[in-house]
């Protein structure tokens, strides 16, 4: 069975360049993530890693807000046009997600 995009499966298909390029952001997020280890492993000064904490959550909301655009432009606006507009709950819920 072929799965659309965003269908109650919870399977989106994304072009090819979109997979590289969020794959890129979650490798640099990792590599991020595991340099604040070796920071604390190597106990580093505590705001210098507070410092890193915070262009990890900023790398982390770029990537949130890249796939969220998507998102919305590809599963959300094919459901509205397919008048699926259970689609609105679902963005409701996801935006308040976003946005704690």
């Amino acid at each position: 069975m072929e799965h659309d995009h965003c269908e109650m499966t919870k399977h989106t298909h994304r072009e090819n360049q979109e997979i590289m390029d969020l794959t890129n952001r979650l490798n640099r997020l990792e590599g991020q993530v595991r340099g604040i280890k070796t920071m604390v492993e190597s106990e580093a000064y505590c705001d210098d890693i507070l410092v890193q904490v915070a262009a990890v959550k900023s790398a982390l909301d770029a990537f949130a807000s890249q796939l969220f655009a998507q998102h919305i432009k590809t599963c959300v606006v094919r459901d509205i046009q397919a008048g699926k507009a259970e689609i609105i709950d679902e963005l409701m819920v996801t935006v308040k997600r976003l946005t704690r």
